[in-house]
């Protein structure tokens, strides 16, 4: 038996290291227990080698329109794909490495292998040997994995998930991506600049279904004229391999089908919690619709035992379990957590990007809120401009009768960035007087904050 510690942590992604760092910044004796690779999803097959793959991609649109500034790059720019993932995963590799060295730098003691609880304060750990592990708390942070479809079957060589996507051998010819969430159209946003005929494919009648419909929209139609295809309210019926490619069967709203052929498919169907082979039956852990239900705290129903991140449901999102779990740990040390109800800012880094924190202007409708909307464009804008990125709008939704700031959601350029200045906003509880007195750094993007902001008062200057 190994010694009793403080706090036993299952799962070393966002969650799970930042959990034990914070703990150990309480004094609190804390094991991790990590059975594949620490940083998570996230790090290793999520948002990092994601962002680096968009940032080549990126810098690849920006070369191909220098001219437009006045550089004239000689003809025939060509793309080394194995190259850039080759960077993607030393990016990847640079940053576990630093989570190693900040666990060990901590004191936190990680151990290899596959955790199963045996009770509320005990877990057994598969690995080169097993153990058996026991703490005051146990802190469940096990993240998710991509959702499986049944019309679907991934090989990994022709249908795809997120991680076949990240580290391809070749370049498709053209490409069938399942999903238009923040996943999806971050890959077809890649392919698509590197040269893939791309086809997104959406059950809903909207790409990025969960941001504002005007968002969605303009983003969908800067995709088109990018050369990316949309079936929107359509599924998939069949994805059969035939040779080096794959013929896939749709059905759309109206119960028309139709097969087509794509050289790859990559499948971005949203993911479902690890909470399988935890041992959970042997606790008070409840579960609804496949993820752990926790109170405010984090705390599940089992009173020694708490939850953070995807394996607790939607959002999943790196920052948001990030702060979930030193929420966690913090309400186990005694302390007061009720201030880290935080607003949950949403990014995704597509080419145009796409930010947003809050309701959207149809959620507050639903809500029967009388509101105020402001809509600034970056062709108004200075920086946007003078950068040559002049698409894109800000969009802020007020409460008419409070000037209560309810939402804010923005495409453009670098909006990923500047929309950190609104959920500052949102979490301070800042009306409309706060933001309208705010005085913004000129020529900055973030400007456009400000305007959309006048803009929902009539008081716009620039437009």
């Amino acid at each position: 038996m190994s010694q009793h510690k403080s706090l036993l942590i299952i799962g070393g992604g966002p969650a799970g290291y930042v959990a034990a760092i914070r703990a150990r910044q309480l004094g609190f004796a804390t094991q991790l227990v990590e059975r594949e690779h620490l940083g998570g999803i996230c790090l290793n097959w999520g948002c990092i080698p994601t962002k680096a793959l968009l940032h080549a991609a990126e810098t690849l649109a920006e070369i191909r329109s220098a001219s437009e500034l006045g550089i004239h790059v000689p003809e025939g720019v060509t793309v080394d794909l194995g190259r850039m993932v080759e960077r993607s995963r030393s990016v990847v590799s640079r940053l576990t490495q630093g989570v190693r060295h900040l666990m060990k730098k901590n004191g936190v003691e990680v151990i290899n292998g596959e955790a199963r609880l045996t009770g509320p304060h005990s877990v057994e750990v598969s690995g080169k040997e097993k153990r058996t592990l026991s703490a005051d708390f146990i802190l469940i942070a096990t993240g998710a994995r991509p959702r499986p479809l049944d019309q679907i079957s991934v090989d990994g060589e022709h249908i795809w998930n997120y991680r076949h996507a990240l580290s391809p051998s070749v370049l498709p010819e053209s490409l069938l991506v399942v999903g238009a969430g923040a996943i999806g159209m971050e890959f077809a946003s890649f392919y698509a600049e590197l040269g893939t005929n791309v086809t997104v494919l959406e059950a809903a009648e909207r790409p990025l279904p969960a941001e504002d419909h005007e968002i969605s929209t303009w983003v969908m139609e800067a995709f088109k004229k990018r050369g990316v295809r949309f079936q929107l309210g359509s599924t998939v019926q069949q994805a059969v391999v035939q040779g080096d490619a794959v013929a896939v069967r749709t059905k759309d709203s109206q119960g028309r089908e139709q097969t087509q052929t794509f050289h790859r498919v990559l499948v971005c169907a949203g993911v479902i919690g690890n909470h399988e082979n935890l041992g959970l039956e042997t606790t008070r852990v409840e579960m609804k619709a496949g993820f752990i239900s926790i109170d405010a705290t984090g705390r599940t129903a089992e009173p020694s035992i708490y939850a953070a991140g995807d394996i607790c449901g939607a959002p999943m999102l790196a920052h948001k379990a990030s702060h979930e779990a030193m929420r966690c740990v913090e309400a186990m040390a005694g302390r007061d957590v009720s201030a880290h109800k935080a607003a949950i800012p949403s990014c995704i880094y597509s080419r145009p990007q796409v930010a947003s924190v809050g309701i959207t202007e149809r959620e507050a409708e639903k809500r029967g809120l009388s509101v105020r909307i402001g809509r600034f464009p970056f062709q108004g804008n200075g920086k946007a401009l003078a950068t040559n990125q002049p698409e894109g709008f800000v969009k802020t939704i007020f409460d008419s009768s409070t000037g209560e700031l309810l939402g804010a959601h923005m495409a453009g350029p670098n909006v990923t960035e500047i929309n950190q200045t609104l959920v500052l906003a949102q979490n301070m509880e800042a009306v409309e007087e706060d933001l309208i007195a705010h005085m913004f750094a000129h020529p900055t993007l973030s400007e456009a904050i400000g305007e959309s902001v006048l803009d929902a008062y009539g008081r716009a200057i620039h437009i």
